[in-house]
């Protein structure tokens, strides 16, 4: 385990797991802790050795307040934030394992994950406009929850639950606190299991057709998976299943 004040990075199997350590500050995200993590995004991605990335945070009360108003910076909204597959590569998948209320950033930071596990008791939350600000990240929202719902929560600044979240399709698995890692590695795991190729390609071509009609979207896909059916490991994949043994990625 590489240990960082503000950031924490340990490796179990083939997963990264980054764990967002200012627990005293409701792990609110500073400079320091926002260079710390740029450093863990970027070992992650390129270390070949890691296959699934589990972003949490430390202690009980909160994955993170967002970003710490009582430090003074000249950084831009824009340039503040690691944003993954923005300022910052992220071409494997990344879980988020929310232990707590997300807020302003720290919700950015679950809605950069590709999946999200919640802890009973964790909660979501855009309350900038109560301090005067408003997020940019929130049009992205646009994709995943209700127009309205989005609005209510900018223009009120209140929080929802967990339970909500994943009502409306935020959030994948709510899970009492106590499971909540044991649920993200489970995922962790299952994804390791699949072929390196594939996962990176099923990501890029899920959030490229985002942006795109329909049949664009398609035409998309086809480009992103055509390499991928010509792999070494669509080959292995195939013959793993006719010797009925598990396959032996190589991630060619």
């Amino acid at each position: 385990m590489n240990t960082s004040p503000t950031v924490r990075f340990e490796t179990r199997e083939q997963i990264a797991i980054i764990t967002l350590n200012r627990p005293d500050k409701r792990n609110a995200i500073n400079l320091e802790m926002r260079q710390a993590l740029i450093a863990a995004w970027e070992r992650f991605e390129n270390d070949a050795a890691l296959r699934v990335a589990i972003l949490t945070g430390a202690g009980e009360r909160s994955f993170s307040a967002g970003r710490d108003l009582s430090e003074n910076t000249d950084l831009s909204q824009k340039t503040f934030l690691p944003i993954l597959g923005d300022n910052v590569q992220a071409s494997k998948p990344v879980i988020a394992a929310v232990n707590g209320a997300a807020l302003g950033g720290g919700w950015f930071f679950t809605q950069m994950c590709d999946l999200v596990v919640a802890a009973d008791h964790a909660v979501f939350g855009m309350p900038e406009s109560k301090v005067g600000r408003a997020p940019a990240w929130a049009v992205w929202l646009q994709g995943v929850i209700p127009q309205k719902l989005v609005l209510e929560l900018l223009l009120t600044g209140n929080p929802i639950s967990a339970q909500r979240a994943a009502e409306i399709g935020f959030v994948n698995h709510v899970v009492p606190a106590a499971q909540l890692m044991d649920k993200a590695m489970e995922l962790a795991r299952a994804i390791v299991a699949t072929a390196p190729l594939s996962a990176a390609a099923c990501k890029e071509m899920v959030y490229a057709a985002a942006e795109m009609e329909r049949g664009a979207a398609l035409r998309t896909a086809f480009h992103i998976l055509e390499p991928l059916y010509r792999s070494e490991d669509a080959r292995e994949g195939a013959l793993a299943f006719r010797e009925k043994r598990a396959p032996r990625w190589s991630g060619r």
